[in-house]
């Protein structure tokens, strides 16, 4: 006999060890939140193209990574395939189920009234699709002062809503006398008027979209819009450097989710409401 200073066969036993265990395989849907482990990077779906997936961060930041194995969802090791078991449906920027091959519905009496350009170009921009398949008109009523006259002029009924969005819509404001005044008055079983708490439109954007934690605030001495592009570091001297500002802002908007939930339900209330 001779002494196996090794010991036995190492592989002897080799069929009785556990079998390898294949991660889960999961289908890289939109809003499905994932950790790469490599990176230790977490983040939210919101595109695959080629089999390259983009995640974003809680900041906003995107980065892309291969689709395949690699990635944790709670703790559990897991491998993203492209979404194939079922038909895929688009979405809109506002979250809603895309509707294929549908043409803009024929536009509707009721309307919904917003205080400027800029927040008639953000409704369309998250909400265009949606308005179109229900026949919604948005229409800017630059401010709301003459809001009244404006009411009286369009005569709302029960099959001729008006919907209003107003900036700055807090207890104690202008505005909210406003909105009681019109509320009290002839046309009020047939408006709502709903509002956010910001300013301006422009806050409604979440900040980090822009890069900055939060948005500032502006000493009453300047004039907000300018304070924020100074803020941004745009320039702000013409109207036109407002208005391209504002562009800035609006270009970082891809979807509601960019948006502040305070003003996705107001928005989403006046739709429901002109469209009964």
């Amino acid at each position: 006999m001779t002494d196996d200073r090794y010991g036995s066969d190492v592989l002897a036993n080799f069929h009785r060890r556990a079998p390898k265990i294949e991660p889960r395989i999961v289908a890289a849907e939109n809003g499905l939140v994932v950790e790469e482990v490599a990176s230790g990077y977490v983040g939210a779906v919101v595109r695959l193209e080629a089999r390259i997936l983009h995640l974003e961060d809680r900041h906003g930041r995107v980065r892309v990574f291969p689709l395949g194995p690699g990635f944790l969802i709670d703790g559990e090791p897991v491998a993203l395939k492209a979404p194939t078991a079922q038909k895929v449906f688009g979405r809109t920027a506002s979250g809603s189920i895309a509707v294929e091959q549908h043409r803009a519905r024929i536009a509707r009496a009721s309307r919904i009234f917003v205080e400027g350009r800029h927040d008639a170009e953000l409704v369309e921009k998250v909400w265009g699709a949606d308005l179109r398949v229900e026949g919604v008109v948005v229409e800017f009523i630059a401010g709301v002062d003459n809001l009244a006259e404006i009411l009286a002029e369009f005569r709302p009924a029960p099959d001729r809503r008006v919907g209003v969005l107003v900036d700055h819509l807090v207890a104690g404001s202008k505005e909210s006398r406003i909105a009681d005044a019109v509320a009290a008055g002839p046309h009020g079983d047939h408006v709502l008027i709903v509002g956010h708490p910001f300013i301006d439109i422009w806050q409604a954007v979440k900040p980090q979209r822009v890069g900055l934690e939060a948005w500032p605030s502006i000493p009453r001495s300047i004039e907000w819009k300018h304070g924020i592009c100074d803020a941004l570091d745009l320039p702000s001297e013409t109207q036109a450097d407002i208005a391209q500002a504002w562009q800035h802002i609006l270009g970082r908007v891809r979807s509601y989710a960019d948006l502040e939930p305070v003003l996705l339900g107001r928005v989403e209330q006046l739709i429901d409401f002109v469209t009964g």
